[in-house]
């Protein structure tokens, strides 16, 4: 099972600032077992690509738009990420559903957008405080999963990574526990395996929750938990690098 850690680095840095940042992370390579993604804000996609392109990080984008090209000002097509090297695409993060009204229908085309294009989507999921303290919070994970993505066959959504966000624990200091993580992950690849069968195995789970390096090695250690989608500590070179050594030292243990 491959193992991942992607920086969201939200909106967040200027020119020189992302530069500095990814010149950090480039020279902590290489990245012995551990597959890093970067993901700037728009302005800094190519200049990611240009500073960490061939040094073993990818780049993602944040976001993305379903149609290809189009009278839509302000928005962004797959082609266009494409046709910068960037590899791969955030979708349905918990801040545009909840910022930007994207729904699991909405959030299903860009998937569907971005495999037709050969990126690979990086797919969230999860629910608010109230769901998980209501008991629905299965429920709302699972509705969110067959409803984007139950128009795709099987060999479609294996080229997917999801990404589970506790979206009570991001950015309130809350985190989940290893055994909460874990239970969601499980309960995520056995809904995976009804929409793609046993190819669901190897769909690579992130958890993306406020994981930073002081909690990092017990939620790695879930064996669901292929590694996480970070966000606050993707932007301090040390901790995202200590969290990518983290997971590589977690699944070798494991």
């Amino acid at each position: 099972m491959r193992t991942i850690i992607a920086g969201n680095w939200k909106m967040h840095k200027d020119r020189t600032e992302a530069e500095n940042l990814l010149d950090a992370i480039a020279a902590s390579g290489p990245f012995d077992g551990v597959e890093v993604l970067v993901a700037p804000p728009f302005p800094f996609l190519d200049l990611a690509v240009r500073h960490v392109g061939g040094k073993g990080v990818r780049v993602a984008a944040q976001n993305c738009h379903e149609a290809g090209q189009g009278a839509f000002t302000g928005e962004v097509g797959v082609p266009m990420l494409r046709s910068l090297g960037v590899g791969a695409c955030i979708v349905g993060h918990s801040e545009r559903r909840q910022y930007f009204g994207e729904t699991d229908v909405m959030v299903g085309r860009k998937v569907a957008a971005l495999l037709k294009d050969e990126l690979q989507p990086i797919y969230c999921c999860g629910e608010q405080r109230a769901e998980r303290e209501g008991g629905t919070h299965f429920d709302v994970v699972a509705t969110q999963l067959h409803t984007a993505l139950s128009g795709l066959g099987p060999k479609e959504i294996a080229r997917l990574v999801v990404a589970y966000e506790p979206v009570w624990a991001i950015g309130t200091g809350l985190n989940a526990t290893p055994e909460q993580a874990q239970e969601m992950h499980a309960f995520i690849r056995a809904e995976l395996r009804k929409l793609a069968g046993d190819a669901a195995d190897a769909i690579p789970i992130l958890y993306g929750g406020s994981c930073k390096p002081d909690n990092a090695a017990g939620l790695f250690a879930g064996a669901d938990v292929n590694g996480g989608l970070i966000g606050g500590a993707s932007l301090v070179a040390d901790q995202f690098i200590a969290l990518v050594r983290i997971a590589r030292d977690a699944k070798r243990t494991a």
